[in-house]
């Protein structure tokens, strides 16, 4: 029996997909250090964030034949060795999309009405009703601003969705495509399709009032690229820490430059800086992107298809 290790777990229902189809699936926690030993028991390794599948486990475990990220980014694997190896390394792309793209909206929303302060600071026992109404009355819509979506793959495509839905001008960056087709698809079955031709990364940030970040990683935002950006922009990052340079990031929002930013995600996770964790013009969550039930059933059903059509190549 082929023997799957979710070393990071497994949604129920993709837990089961694998059982029904004859695969012994362990989803018991096997710390890092303790994989040296315990992995060349298993076939195949599931992780998401936290387990990380470098060289010197992949030498360690000769019968491990396929490895498997339920997320987006495979940072956490050296899979250019793994694939040298003749062992291939799978992801989940299509899976939480939208769970990301609705993430970004929520932080929006909090940051331009000030609800990451005002829900806080109205509950505690001195809250001042009548001082925070005046404090945040002055509050934006998004409808008619501009959205910068900075990676134009799956997730900022849903990103552009949303906006589009939402009366936003779009402008998309992406090397590797000139344009892309964002189709809105509605309850009654109307969809709408609207084209995209991408533009560059320096004029996206001069026209944007808000920017998402969804590419793989790299330092991309830095002091100089802050410093072309519109007075008062809101930028959200939840594709991975460091994207966006921490202290020039800082000293943007620190200036007003930076009107908030949205951080589901940090260099020094799991123990995040704290001033930007509490610096008033961020709103930030604990790398949750893909952390729907729905995402986590798509993702499930993903990896158990890959899973599958993997072995049955063998």
């Amino acid at each position: 029996m082929i023997r799957i290790l979710a070393n990071d777990g497994i949604a129920a229902n993709g837990k089961q997909l694998l059982q029904d189809a004859g695969f012994e699936v362990v989803t018991d926690k096997i710390a890092q250090d303790d994989l040296m030993t315990e992995l060349n028991n298993f076939d195949a390794i599931i992780v998401r964030s936290a387990t990380k599948v470098r060289k010197e486990l992949i030498d360690a475990s000769p019968n491990l034949k396929a490895i498997l990220r339920g997320g987006v980014g495979i940072d956490n694997i050296d899979h250019e060795y793994a694939a040298s190896k003749g062992i291939p390394t799978y992801n989940t792309p299509a899976a939480s999309s939208d769970a990301v793209a609705e993430l970004v909206f929520g932080h929006f929303f909090a940051l331009s009405r000030f609800l990451h302060r005002s829900n806080r600071e109205l509950t505690a026992a001195d809250g001042d009703f009548n001082k925070l109404k005046k404090a945040y009355a002055k509050g934006r819509q998004l409808r008619g601003r501009t959205l910068a979506v900075i990676g134009f793959g799956r997730i900022g495509m849903a990103a552009a969705r949303i906006g589009l839905g939402l009366g936003m001008k779009v402008v998309a960056v992406d090397p590797y495509k000139e344009e892309d087709t964002v189709k809105l698809e509605f309850a009654d079955g109307q969809t709408l399709d609207f084209r995209i031709k991408t533009i560059s990364l320096e004029e996206a940030i001069k026209q944007a009032d808000y920017i998402t970040i969804h590419v793989p990683g790299g330092n991309l935002i830095n002091t100089d690229e802050i410093a072309s950006m519109k007075d008062g922009v809101i930028i959200a990052n939840t594709s991975r820490g460091g994207v966006i340079n921490e202290d020039a990031l800082l000293e943007g929002l620190n200036s007003g430059k930076i009107a908030g930013v949205a951080l589901d995600v940090f260099v020094g996770e799991p123990q995040p800086r704290r001033d930007l964790l509490e610096h008033p013009r961020a709103s930030v969550s604990p790398h949750i992107g893909a952390a729907t039930n729905e995402a986590q059933d798509n993702i499930g059903v993903e990896l158990f298809e890959k899973i599958r059509d993997h072995f049955a190549e063998k």
